[in-house]
């Protein structure tokens, strides 16, 4: 029996947002009117006035939910037979309980995914290779220890858990950061990238800054791979236009900031700015002015009331949830940030969205809707906190990152970069904005702003994969 009050409308997270029902054929929410081709009329009054999207690292929707109450979690896996394992037949298992910690680093590129995924059935985990390409067996069914996570399930339990959030694609880090400000990453007729971009080593910056002779992957409509056959990963280079919600902003006159880990000129910065890849961003006056480093700047953007309208946060390694870090304060870090925007003047007009960028290799019990160029991708958690989030609601719906952005593009009405977003479910149907603004209950943790502030950055890639 579910004991939490299940969403099945879509949600968004932002500033402004606007009521509109989800795709799924609703009738318009609470009498608003649908979504009309541009969505200008859809700016209704709203007490949102921002949007935080704090971007954690490869994890599953069942890594982390997978016994919290009415969720669609599970604690039991489908194996495939396979002699390298010494697995017999295919049958079904038991999960092993974790720690957030495990430095196991699976390959979680498009291959790993299509073939754990084996064509729906969603038993091929067990034959996946770690990223040193050793066979990976029974690693990957786990789930971490609910009291390791506990400030991500007290936020589900106040907020808004979407047990639904796919990423656009199923591949890795790369990809999914982009499509995290674009609508999709296609940057030729009939081809998208996928996976990561060909260079490697010290010099590595996955975007203009990219050693020469980098190169992307491709991945066709239906599903055709072509390695390091794409151009160089910059949009100046790329054979079609590449827009992203920083070009619907900027036209508006609409703030925003990209914070990351410092230095941002590193490789460990750079590899997960998505904006590197922009290149009127990176050879820009933007790129000072609109990228932010170190990523703990945005405490004092929340203390100097310089919040942007739309912010984007991505963690230190040490920070990031990313299984084979040696340490994992994650769920400490976005605390964190929820707590200093919840104890400021922002928490009655801001919306939070937690999210994870990838699979991380880890086995997850739900098999993604499928749609063109590789996705959509596995399920990764997704958290949506604001004072008008519907309490303790998990939301059913299909959402994809696009889903995010759909919601800014409705929430000032800025029309759409393209289909992916257009057709994307919103998220704002878990928002109830005609109640009172809930008062702020700070989120349990062990570390707190002071923690994150004086502690030494890692000087580790956030990910590689």
């Amino acid at each position: 029996m579910k004991l939490l009050a299940r969403c099945r409308y879509a949600l968004i997270i932002g500033a402004g947002v606007a009521l509109l029902p989800s795709c799924g054929g609703n009738a318009a929410l609470r009498g608003l009117p649908s979504a009309g081709p541009a969505d200008r009329s859809m700016v209704h009054h709203t007490p949102i006035a921002h949007v935080v999207v704090i971007v954690q690292e490869n994890r599953t929707f069942n890594n982390f939910f997978a016994t919290f109450p009415g969720a669609d979690g599970t604690t039991t896996g489908k194996v495939v037979a396979d002699a390298k394992c010494h697995i017999a037949e295919s049958k079904s298992v038991k999960l092993k309980v974790m720690g957030l910690v495990n430095q196991q680093d699976f390959n979680h590129y498009f291959q790993a995914y299509h073939t754990a995924r084996d064509g729906g059935k969603m038993d091929g985990f067990d034959t996946i290779k770690y990223k040193d390409d050793t066979n990976a067996c029974m690693a990957p069914y786990q789930y971490v220890r609910p009291s390791l996570v506990r400030p991500y399930w007290d936020m589900a339990k106040q907020y808004v858990l979407a047990e639904h959030m796919f990423t656009s694609q199923g591949s890795g880090g790369f990809t999914n950061h982009q499509d995290l400000i674009t609508d999709g990453t296609l940057i030729e007729p009939g081809e998208s990238m996928v996976n990561f971009p060909t260079c490697s080593g010290g010099r590595c910056h996955w975007g203009c800054d990219a050693p020469p002779n980098t190169h992307t992957s491709l991945i066709s409509t239906d599903d055709v791979l072509q390695l390091g056959k794409g151009p160089f990963p910059c949009s100046r280079d790329f054979p079609m236009k590449y827009r992203t919600i920083r070009d619907l902003l900027d036209a508006r006159g609409l703030s925003w900031k990209y914070y990351l880990p410092s230095p941002c000129c590193s490789t460990n910065g750079r590899l997960f700015d998505a904006f590197d890849v922009i290149y009127p961003v990176r050879r820009g006056p933007e790129w000072k002015t609109n990228i932010s480093s170190p990523e703990t700047n945005i405490f004092g953007d929340i203390a100097r009331s310089s919040l942007p309208a739309v912010s984007w946060v991505i963690p230190d390694t040490d920070n990031s949830d990313h299984p084979s870090a040696k340490v994992d304060n994650g769920p400490a870090w976005v605390a964190s940030i929820v707590n200093a925007i919840g104890r400021s003047s922002y928490w009655d007009s801001t919306a939070i969205v937690v999210v994870w960028d990838d699979w991380g290799g880890l086995y997850d019990n739900l098999d993604p809707p499928q749609h063109p160029y590789g996705g959509l991708g596995f399920r990764v958690p997704a958290l949506i906190v604001s004072p008008y989030a519907k309490a303790g609601y998990i939301s059913t719906t299909e959402y994809q990152f696009a889903s995010i952005l759909r919601y800014i593009e409705q929430n000032w009405g800025l029309g759409y970069l393209g289909h992916g977003d257009r057709d994307a479910n919103s998220l704002i149907d878990c928002f109830d904005y005609s109640q009172p603004p809930r008062a702020f209950t700070p989120i349990r943790t062990d570390h707190d702003r002071s923690y994150f502030l004086h502690r030494t950055p890692s000087g580790f890639s956030i990910d590689d994969d």
